[in-house]
């Protein structure tokens, strides 16, 4: 089966275990995708250097993003598993910028995974 993130056509940033492309079903303006370059499924299986070198892509892009948008705050997540929600398996870390008033009540963030408990 082809991996949408092996050997992508684009990076927007890079080193050299891990890039950033944009999402292309993007939850908001300035969605990204944090990813080792290795393919490995699970977060959890990633070496320690490649969990530094996705770390240093996610702080990179959210700084390039500060400068190229007006944002309000980010949601930083990563599925693990089919269970949550995980679809392409190849880790992947998204970076969701966010915007003051994109929904009516943002308490809860990530929580909103299970949406009766992102609100308590």
């Amino acid at each position: 089966m082809h991996c949408p993130f092996c050997n992508p056509k684009e990076t927007v940033v890079s080193n050299e275990l891990a890039f950033a492309i944009y999402d292309k079903y993007p939850v908001s303006p300035g969605h990204m995708l944090i990813i080792p370059k290795r393919h490995v499924a699970d977060f959890f299986d990633t070496t320690p250097e490649e969990k530094r070198a996705v770390l240093e892509i996610l702080d990179r892009s959210k700084k390039m993003l500060d400068e190229e948008m007006a944002l309000d705050g980010y949601n930083v997540g990563i599925n693990c598993g089919s269970a949550a929600g995980q679809t392409v398996f190849h880790v992947h870390v998204h970076l969701i910028p966010r915007y003051a008033g994109d929904i009516d009540n943002p308490r809860g963030g990530v929580r909103g995974v299970i949406p009766g408990k992102r609100v308590y």
